[in-house]
């Protein structure tokens, strides 16, 4: 904890989860919450590897709708950190990609959001054909129809 403090991070974890993805391409995200139930995330790929892709979604940072790309794997042993008002999505690179998340903030669902994967204003660039995503990610609103007026 006191290395995140030093680092601006926070160090709190309400809740942790694990997810396995059976199949090479699987693709899930991009999710975040909203405040005041903003969430910070600490991923790890602990079997296999995954392309992981952070967005940001503070309207007023420099960076606001910018996303990086990172490989996280079992061999690789990298971490990624997502700050609060981030979307977070990966796809599996492998069969068998197993994701565990450290979660800053308990799930709530009247503010969780989420941006479609396939978002030509993002400009993503996965490196599979998705394979297996839910319908839930697959139908998120394209940000065209968010943004109108903002």
């Amino acid at each position: 904890a006191d290395e995140f403090i030093a680092h601006g991070l926070k160090p709190t974890v309400a809740q942790c989860n694990l997810s396995f993805n059976h199949k090479k391409g699987t693709l899930r995200g991009m999710h975040y919450q909203t405040l005041p139930a903003a969430e910070t995330k600490l991923i790890r790929c602990t079997q296999g590897a995954i392309y992981d892709v952070i967005v940001d979604m503070r309207p007023e940072s420099p960076t606001y709708l910018s996303h990086i790309g990172v490989e996280l794997s079992a061999e690789n042993r990298r971490a990624l950190y997502v700050p609060e008002m981030f979307a977070h999505g990966y796809q599996a690179l492998t069969d068998g990609a197993e994701v565990v998340y450290q979660v800053g903030e308990f799930y709530t669902p009247g503010y969780e959001r989420g941006l479609r994967y396939d978002d030509p204003i993002l400009g993503i660039s996965w490196p599979l054909n998705a394979t297996e995503m839910s319908d839930k990610d697959r139908n998120w609103p394209l940000l065209e129809s968010i943004l109108i007026g903002v």
